[in-house]
């Protein structure tokens, strides 16, 4: 929401200053987002009067001006303007001034060897269009030496606010100034609004053509004619206020409602009376209807819209946007002046369908002050009969103005309970009292009237909180947390200590942290398994970003190929968040993923002089994983990793993270050569993808301290084995069956070679295992050392049918 500050004056009796303003309206509730002050910016400028103009000695398009600026001393400018002369008046700019139009601080200079000191500025310099073509041309009264801001009446800051949804009454100037008022920035200015008197009734009849069901869509609709009007420009005054706010002036009739629509938060609509046949008719549309609207565009309309029509055809999408065919332009002599008030529901959703957002559709679908209808009518009235003349009619009504009064009983006390403030009465009801409610009782408990223009006040709750906003939150007693007799106990779920871990653990990797869009096109979410229809959502953001994600790894792979499309093939990414395998709570789970492109590896990315930069595989998205499990302290004596993975993985270039055949707790691999064609992917990409929530917990310890820290005396050993096995024979079986030959020895088993080939059986394949064996009672002798080693060689043999190869 964007004003101006003579806009807010208008409205609000007060000495205050833009500093002091900004600041209350932030300690309201109502933050101020920036503030435009074009007076600062143009300080240096001033009206300056050009008394010679003369060609440059040493160039053809420039001239040499002496320039008075105010001050007595003309100054010498050189000046490239065709339109330079002498006896002008233009905008001078000193040295040390900052020109916005190019970007650059102006200091005493020679131009083709003539000095020169300052510059006549055009409007494109002083950032005020896009005029080049000469420096401005001021009229003769301007008054030489005073500062252009204030002589163009640019001296009025504007002032945005950031708009909360349920304050639907800060819409408006004159919303925003009863705040500041109750905040005691000064008096609100409340000017008598008499009622308009027509001349005759209206010729132009409404009927609201809507059933029982649907007569809450637009309780109320008033018209009014105006004939005989002149639609030229509006009035200067106000086309600097819109255009202050970022609204372009149209003509004086489509002036006055946009004003309308700021000023008294009242959207409005005119109707050229020429270009409607018959009366007017507030209906829902019928299928296959359509609406070219004033945006240009042509909206598809369906059965749940609700519209204006006359006997043609439909004029107006209500609340929302008007009809081409209808719209005032300046031929215009009659016109017709519609104030209507419409469900916000039904507006918000309409607006959604069509993808059109305009001022009247922001202030509909938070909630119009129905009691502003009528008022509203006449106002506009006013200001059309004042700028455009003409002579109006009486109002044809139809509908009824919906209950609005809403009584809360309120306890005083309630506002010490809630905030923890104690205020005294009698400035509680000033507060509420000043903010519109009517307050009745004068005990502990009162009952209080809201306004017809604060629908978001609905019980004791937001009573507090208008109070306590006006009084300050300043004015709360701060007072410090009880402490606690013992050691707090930790508030983070295991779930959340996860979280944190497995960033924290991914980032040590040399990963580097993407926060990716939760929804992804519906094409990529059936590839990664995903495309249900309770996830496809209602109203996505955009056509390509239709279904919630299934899966991280979509993310992370189209945001590797936008840093391979940039020039940087060689990046390792990772992500925290949420996956989507249903619209249920339960189906929801939180994951941890990394992608790893061209030679992203653990030990470094980039190509080397000595050629070991070597393209990222499989295995290095397990190392990723299994170095993520280790950082979370999940107990992995019982991980099993089986071949092949989901669908989105190379078959033969995956693998599955189990703990037990029926939890599945992640994957990794490769992606798959037809996902890589689906996204468009190129390079290599391995990833893995695991569900945190799936993982075992930890076991419980009595006490957090570590243990004692055991370190053996013995010298440890190492033993090889070759086995020879069938080929579909995994070799993590072979490494379990030794693990749990002796597990009191055995320390760690590594593969250090896989073989097939001569010497080899057909269909078999050798294995060979690094066994470490770390005693830690004593010295292992030769026997003791080969009755392990039988029993390792009998373990595997029983587990995996493997013989030891000769």
């Amino acid at each position: 929401m964007k004003f101006t500050l003579s806009w807010l004056k208008d409205h609000l009796d007060t000495t205050a200053t833009l500093d002091e303003i900004a600041e209350t309206l932030t300690r309201i509730g109502l933050e101020v987002e920036g503030i435009e002050d074009k007076a600062a910016a143009l300080k240096p400028y001033v009206v300056a009067k050009v008394l010679t103009a003369e060609q440059h000695p040493n160039a053809d398009r420039l001239r040499v001006c002496t320039v008075d600026a105010g001050d007595g001393q003309p100054l010498q400018v050189v000046c490239g303007a065709p339109n330079a002369r002498a006896g002008m008046l233009s905008v001078f700019a000193p040295p040390g001034t900052y020109v916005p139009g190019k970007n650059i601080t102006l200091a005493v200079g020679t131009i083709r060897g003539v000095e020169s000191r300052g510059m006549l500025c055009s409007g494109a310099e002083l950032g005020l269009g896009d005029d080049h073509d000469g420096i401005l041309d001021l009229p003769a009264d301007a008054p030489v030496g005073t500062p252009y801001a204030l002589y163009a009446g640019l001296d009025d800051p504007v002032i945005e606010i950031n708009l909360t949804p349920n304050r639907p009454d800060c819409t408006a100037v004159t919303g925003i100034a009863r705040d500041l008022a109750a905040a005691g920035l000064g008096s609100l200015k409340r000017e008598p609004q008499p009622p308009v008197r027509g001349e005759g009734p209206c010729p132009v009849g409404v009927s609201l053509d809507l059933d029982p069901n649907h007569r809450d869509l637009a309780p109320l609709f008033a018209l009014r004619l105006v004939r005989g009007v002149r639609n030229g420009p509006s009035p200067d005054w106000m086309q600097a206020r819109l255009r202050a706010i970022g609204l372009r002036p149209i003509n004086a009739l489509v002036d006055i409602t946009n004003y309308m629509t700021f000023d008294r938060g009242r959207p409005l609509h005119v109707f050229d009376a020429a270009k409607v046949q018959g009366d007017l008719s507030v209906r829902l549309a019928r299928e296959g209807e359509s609406l070219k609207a004033l945006d240009g565009r042509t909206h598809a309309l369906t059965a749940e819209m609700v519209v204006i029509a006359d006997r043609q055809g439909i004029e107006s999408i209500a609340g929302i946007i008007g009809g081409e065919a209808s719209g005032c332009d300046e031929t215009t002599t009659d016109v017709l002046i519609e104030s209507a008030l419409w469900n916000p529901q039904n507006i918000a959703q309409t607006g959604r369908r069509l993808g059109v957002v305009t001022d009247a559709r922001y202030r509909f679908e938070r909630g119009v002050d129905p009691a502003s209808t009528l008022p509203g009518l006449d106002i506009a009235t006013r200001l059309v009969l004042e700028i455009c003349g003409g002579s109006p009619t009486e109002a044809v009504i139809a509908g009824e103005l919906p209950e609005t009064e809403h009584v809360i009983d309120f306890p005083w006390t309630e506002v010490r309970r809630l905030a923890g403030i104690d205020l005294p009465r009698p400035e509680m009801k000033v507060i509420l009292e000043s903010l519109g409610f009517h307050v009745a009782g004068s005990g502990d408990r009162v009952k209080v009237l809201t306004p017809s223009w604060r629908p978001d006040v609905e019980g004791k709750a937001d009573l507090v909180e208008e109070i306590v906003r006006i009084a300050g939150l300043d004015r709360i007693e701060a007072k410090p947390l009880p402490r606690p007799a013992s050691v707090a106990k930790s508030v983070l779920t295991p779930l959340q200590k996860r979280t944190r871990l497995a960033r924290r653990a991914l980032a040590s990797r040399g990963l580097m942290e993407a926060v990716t869009w939760s929804f992804i096109p519906h094409a990529v979410a059936e590839l990664f398994g995903g495309g249900r229809a309770d996830l496809v959502l209602a109203n996505p953001i955009a056509s390509d970003l239709s279904d919630m994600r299934p899966s991280l790894v979509p993310g992370l792979a189209r945001a590797a190929q936008r840093n391979a499309d940039r020039g940087y093939p060689d990046v390792a990414l990772f992500e925290v968040g949420q996956c989507f395998g249903n619209d249920e709570p339960e189906g929801q789970s939180l994951r941890a993923a990394a992608l790893r492109r061209g030679t992203a590896g653990f030990t470094g990315a980039g190509r080397h002089w000595d050629g070991t930069a070597a393209t990222v595989d499989a295995f290095e998205a397990k190392a990723d994983a299994l170095a993520l499990l280790a950082s979370l302290g999940v107990p992995t004596g019982g991980l099993q990793v089986a071949a092949g993975g989901p669908a989105w993985l190379h078959p033969g270039r995956s693998g599955t993270l189990q703990f037990g055949p029926k939890n599945q707790v992640g994957f990794f691999g490769e992606i798959h050569p037809r996902v890589m064609k689906a996204l468009d992917l190129k390079g290599t990409l391995v990833a893995f993808e695991i569900d945190l929530g799936a993982l075992p917990l930890p076991k419980q310890k009595a006490t957090k301290t570590k243990p004692v820290l055991a370190l053996s005396d013995f010298q440890p050993l190492s033993r090889d084995f070759a086995f020879v096995v069938g080929r579909d024979v995994p070799a993590g079986e072979i490494v379990r069956a030794a693990q749990g030959a002796e597990r009191k020895l055995v320390a760690g088993i590594d593969v250090f070679d896989i073989y097939e080939g001569a010497g080899i059986p057909e269909g078999q394949k050798s294995v060979a295992i690094a066994v470490r064996l770390q005693p830690v009672e004593r010295t292992l002798t030769d026997a003791e050392i080969e009755t392990v080693s039988q029993r390792i060689v009998a373990e595997v043999a029983r587990k995996t049918g493997a013989t030891l190869r000769a």
